[in-house]
């Protein structure tokens, strides 16, 4: 009887390891078909997207250009995104956009739900991915987060978007958690200085659940087909704080996400 429960448990656990990896494999499929979809798209659109790179003032069109790309090849895929609001953003006004980040799909989902001009600090590495590289030469801000000088270039470049009435879109996390599933890691001090000497309001925006989906690039785990819940809450205003508050503020808007975070893991 008991050879007979060891052949059962054997049998079972390579039944389990074998759709375990079938499971990973489909994944890993899906994701080379996402990364297709977009290229693909992106490459039909690039003629526009040209054009619209040559002149800072066609940026709006390159914004456009790029929520198309986000939602063709994210539908196409079976990806989709869920967007609640805590309240009605004005998006005449102009914010420093805060969303934590633990998917490239991060990009995609807050393209799609910002209403005004806006732009991205990214990684300087971006300058030269074969979709993003023209965004981040042209519309978006590369910054070296490990040179001093590039940061402070980089803010100064964002204040300058913020002033002409561009939102600025900053993960305050600056990379993506390299542990999984992700935490939300400790942010960064930039974003909120930056939004204190400009008294622009912070838009933070919680996205629990993108990684399940596709955890960073999806090179390990792969992606599928999913909804993305995109919490957008209300704007925390700047006006009347000192820079000697970047911290609290700072800390008030990682109590904001990460509550929303935790709520959703335990629902």
């Amino acid at each position: 009887m008991r050879s007979v429960n060891i052949i059962s448990f054997a049998i079972f656990h390579d039944g389990f390891l074998f759709l375990r990896s079938m499971k990973l494999i489909l994944k890993k499929a899906h994701r080379t078909f996402y990364r297709y979809s977009l290229a693909f798209i992106f490459y039909v659109l690039w003629p526009f997207i040209y054009f619209a790179s040559r002149q800072p003032s066609r940026y709006p069109m390159m914004n456009v250009l790029r929520k198309m790309c986000a939602f063709f090849s994210s539908t196409i895929s079976g990806i989709l995104y869920k967007v609640k609001m805590e309240q009605p953003v004005d998006w005449s006004r102009t914010y420093i956009i805060c969303p934590n980040h633990t998917s490239n799909l991060d990009i995609m989902s807050v393209s799609l739900l910002i209403k005004n001009n806006f732009c991205f600090i990214g990684k300087h590495e971006l300058l030269e991915n074969p979709l993003l590289g023209i965004f981040f030469r042209t519309i978006d801000i590369p910054v070296n987060r490990d040179s001093k000088i590039s940061s402070y270039k980089a803010f100064k470049h964002a204040g300058e978007r913020l002033e002409q009435g561009m939102s600025v879109v900053i993960f305050p996390e600056g990379t993506i958690s390299k542990f999984y599933p992700p935490q939300l890691q400790e942010f960064k001090n930039g974003p909120f200085r930056l939004a204190i000497e400009l008294k622009i309001p912070i838009l933070p925006i919680s996205s629990p659940d993108t990684w399940k989906v596709m955890w960073d690039s999806g090179s390990q785990y792969g992606s599928r087909p999913g909804i993305c819940n995109i919490f957008v809450h209300q704007p925390i205003e700047t006006a009347g704080r000192d820079i000697e508050d970047a911290d609290t503020l700072r800390d008030e808007v990682y109590s904001v996400i990460k509550q929303k975070l935790d709520e959703h893991d335990h629902r």
